[in-house]
């Protein structure tokens, strides 16, 4: 159905229920109200024993919901996903060498401050372009190995993790924020796991999850880094893991609100049916756009192929001068039938249109109708 003529293209009749399709913070939950944030212990103390069982509710429910093993350990920490991944680096790279896995803005950001910060000399970087994913042949897992399992910004994610050996000898270091709650992750071939709440679940920000697999917990008890940790940063304790991190004790002060809310997304996410029923969200997503870029000529995924194509942050080329693209977007927000969907600042010029669990496929659907308006009215 259409509505009123402009520049000669018809509008489309309905806009998007929901049209915050921001890469994060990223939409809440169907049918998100703060009234489910009234059991919020406001004004007491996060180490109070309610304020700690708070947390480890927290804790808990993310392990369940995200089928670890069980001898996988789960932590709250500062600084959303960054933080949990800069901790990770700065505590544990530096005793043997590292490839550092390049394709999009955050792996490089990691990269640049293995290089200028900790200034690694046994580093190295293996890239590929926007669009690409680095050759996994070239990989040495003798070595340790940072990646992130899905570039946010650019759409492209690994396809698998049957790359990685089960008998490597270093550790891997994976920012999985994106990925997470929406692609099947194989952790068991992961050491180190981080993520933010503001992602696939639609959380607030500002706090990271610390997933360790037992070998990471071991490089931490044996192994101290020459270069000076700040307070946020540590994960140990005379030598042994700091196991209160793991159980509800935070390093700093945390929102206890946030976590709240963090509560509400993991019930919503169990009420649903789980792990299972976020990842078949996530790809019934992703189906929409697929629909749609089979059908038109002048859009196309920035991912170079299927298997690689991210169901989370999808990411999209189109036809378009990088003027008439701003227009584009400008116009569809202006509409509200759809915010924050340019690319990345740093990505090739397109759209970024996040498809998360917490997105509705009739939104997404909606949201087509407006692009096709958008492009047409403004090449």
């Amino acid at each position: 159905m259409c509505r009123e003529k402009e520049d000669n293209y018809l509008k489309p009749a309905k806009i998007p229920r929901n049209p915050c399709f921001s890469s994060g913070p990223c939409a809440k939950h169907p049918g998100y109200s703060v009234e489910e944030l009234k059991d919020t212990p406001f004004g007491r103390s996060h180490r109070s024993k309610l304020g700690k069982a708070k947390l480890a509710e927290a804790i808990k429910r993310t392990k369940d919901i995200l089928l670890l093993p069980a001898d996988y350990r789960v932590g709250i920490v500062p600084a959303s996903d960054t933080g949990a991944f800069e901790m990770s680096m700065w505590s544990m790279l530096g005793c043997r060498g590292v490839d550092v896995l390049v394709w999009e803005s955050f792996s490089k950001e990691w990269a640049a401050d293995i290089a200028k910060q900790l200034k690694l000399k046994d580093a190295r970087f293996i890239e590929a372009e926007y669009g690409k994913i680095p050759d996994f042949k070239k990989v040495d897992f003798r070595n340790d190995v940072v990646f992130v399992w899905n570039g946010t910004t650019s759409g492209v994610k690994v396809p698998n993790g049957d790359w990685i050996p089960d008998d490597r000898e270093g550790l891997t270091f994976c920012d999985a924020t994106s990925a997470v709650f929406a692609m099947d992750v194989q952790y068991r071939k992961l050491d180190v796991i981080t993520f933010s709440w503001q992602k696939v679940l639609g959380g607030e920000g500002g706090h990271g999850m610390l997933i360790l697999s037992p070998r990471a917990v071991q490089r931490l008890e044996s192994y101290t880094p020459s270069w000076p940790l700040p307070k946020i940063f540590r994960l140990t304790r005379g030598g042994k893991l700091a196991e209160e991190i793991f159980e509800g004790s935070t390093i700093n002060t945390p929102s206890m609100l946030a976590n709240e809310d963090w509560l509400a997304a993991l019930k919503w996410a169990e009420s649903i049916g789980g792990l299972k029923a976020l990842i078949q969200r996530s790809n019934d997503n992703l189906s929409v756009f697929e629909a749609f870029v089979a059908k038109h000529e002048w859009i196309h995924f920035l991912a170079e192929t299927k298997d690689i194509r991210s169901n989370t942050s999808v990411c999209l080329k189109v036809d378009l001068s990088e003027d008439k693209l701003k227009m584009m977007v400008k116009m569809l927000q202006d509409e509200k039938a759809a915010y924050d969907i340019a690319s990345y600042r740093d990505a090739p010029p397109g759209l970024r249109v996040w498809c998360g669990a917490t997105v509705e496929k009739t939104d997404l659907q909606l949201l087509c109708e407006w692009i096709e308006w958008a492009y047409n009215s403004v090449k």
